[in-house]
C-alpha cells in the first residue's frame, strides 16, 4: 500500500515539474516574441514595403504591419484595445483627441534622434506644441486638380469652383472637415470655426455648389483624373503628386487659405514594445529613408535633410513643397468637442442629400 502511495506521490511530482517547466518556457517564448516583435498601425500604401524589410534586417525586429482607411477607425481600435499597437499614424486632430484622452504615451526626446532636420514650421504644431505626443511623418495641403485638356481657364481659389463654368463637373472627397474647409475658407472663416452663425452661413453657400459637384468619392477620385473622365476635383496633395504623375495633363492648385495637413508618428499607452517603437521612429527620422518613403508614397516629407535626396523635379516642385508665404495662413484641423462635431457633420449630410 505504502509502495502505492509513494508511487502516486511520484507521479503527481513530476505532473507538476512538467507543468510549471512548461509555463515558464511559454512565458519565457512570449516575452521573446513580444521583445522581438513591432506593430505599426498605419493607412493603406503609406510606407514603402522595402524600407518595412530593411527596418526588420538592420534591427532583428518584427515587423507586423495592419492597416486602417479612417483617424476615426484607428481610434476605435485603439480606444477598445484588444490589439496592442506599437506605432499608430493619426493625423493632427487625432494626435490632440488621442492625448487629450490619455491614449498616446508622452515621447521621450532624449530616445528621438533627428528631430532637428525637420522643418522647423512643421515643429510644434498647434495640436501638439513641443511634439509631445507626435514626430511628423508626412504633410500636405487640400486643394484643387484640374484637367488642362479640358479646363481651359484653371481655378485659382476656392471661390472659383463656384462658377457656373464647372456645372456638373467636380467631384469631392467625402471627407466633412475638408468639404466644410472650402467653403469657410472662402468666407475667410476659421476652418475650426464653432460660430454657428458662420457654419450656418458656410452652409447655405455650401448649397450653391451642388450643381456644380458631379460626385462625392473616395480614392476612386484619383482613377476619374488619370482616364480624363472629370475635369476637377478636391483633393489631398499626395493624392494630386500621383495624379500628375500619371497624367501629363493634371496639375495641382493650393488655394487660398487652406487646410495643411499632418500625418504622424506616436506610441499608443497601450504599446507593448515602446523600445521597438522608438528603433523605428529614428529609423524613418534618417534622411536617405525617409526621402525613400516620400519618393515611394508621393506625400511631402518632412525632414529636410531627407527632401535634399529627392529628385530635383520633386523637391522643386512648389506644388508639394510650398514656400512658407504660399502657406503662412493655412490651418491644421484641431479636434473639436462632441457637440461642434456633430453639428459639422449634420451639415456635412444635409449638403450630401441634398446632392
Amino acid at each position: 500500500m505504502k509502495k502505492l502511495l509513494y508511487f502516486l506521490v511520484g507521479i503527481l511530482t513530476i505532473i507538476v515539474l512538467l507543468g510549471f517547466t512548461a509555463n515558464r518556457m511559454k512565458a519565457a517564448d512570449g516575452v521573446k516574441t513580444a521583445n522581438n516583435s513591432l506593430t505599426i498601425f498605419n493607412w493603406g500604401e503609406y510606407i514603402d514595403p522595402a524600407l518595412i524589410t530593411k527596418f526588420q534586417k538592420e534591427t532583428g525586429y518584427k515587423v507586423n504591419y495592419m492597416t486602417f482607411d479612417s483617424n476615426e477607425a484607428m481610434y476605435s481600435k485603439v480606444k477598445q484595445g484588444g490589439t496592442s499597437y506599437d506605432i499608430v499614424v493619426p493625423s493632427d486632430y487625432m494626435i490632440e483627441k488621442m492625448a487629450q484622452e490619455g491614449l498616446l504615451m508622452k515621447l521621450d526626446h532624449t530616445k528621438i534622434k533627428g528631430l532637428e532636420d525637420d522643418d522647423p514650421k512643421l515643429l510644434n504644431p498647434a495640436f501638439d506644441q513641443g511634439n509631445h505626443y507626435s514626430v511628423p511623418y508626412f504633410w500636405g495641403t487640400l486643394g484643387i486638380v484640374y484637367n488642362a485638356k479640358i479646363v481651359k481657364n484653371p481655378p485659382k481659389t476656392w471661390n472659383d469652383i463656384w462658377s457656373p463654368t464647372y456645372k456638373n463637373s467636380i467631384l469631392l472627397t467625402d471627407s466633412v472637415r475638408d468639404v466644410m474647409a472650402m467653403v469657410l475658407s472662402k468666407h475667410g472663416y476659421s476652418l475650426n470655426t464653432t460660430n454657428r452663425a458662420e457654419l450656418d452661413t458656410a452652409y447655405q453657400n455650401l448649397l450653391k455648389l451642388t450643381p456644380n459637384v458631379k460626385a462625392i468619392l473616395g480614392d476612386e477620385i484619383m482613377n476619374y483624373m488619370i482616364n480624363n473622365e472629370t475635369p476637377l476635383a478636391v483633393v489631398y496633395s499626395g493624392q494630386a503628386a500621383e495624379m500628375t504623375a500619371e497624367n501629363e495633363n493634371l496639375h495641382y492648385v493650393i488655394p487660398e487659405r487652406t487646410n495643411i495637413w499632418y500625418d504622424n508618428l506616436a506610441i499608443p499607452k497601450s504599446a507593448k514594445n515602446v523600445k521597438a517603437a522608438y528603433a523605428f521612429i529614428n529609423f524613418m527620422q534618417k534622411p536617405q529613408n525617409a526621402a525613400q518613403n516620400a519618393e515611394w508614397v508621393g506625400y511631402s516629407t518632412p525632414n529636410t535633410k531627407g527632401k535634399a535626396l529627392l529628385p530635383k523635379s520633386i523637391r522643386e516642385d512648389k506644388s508639394f513643397y510650398p514656400t512658407e508665404s504660399v502657406i503662412k495662413d493655412d490651418e491644421a484641423y484641431k479636434n473639436l468637442t462632441p457637440y461642434w462635431t456633430g453639428v459639422y457633420n449634420d451639415l456635412y449630410l444635409e449638403f450630401k442629400m441634398n446632392k
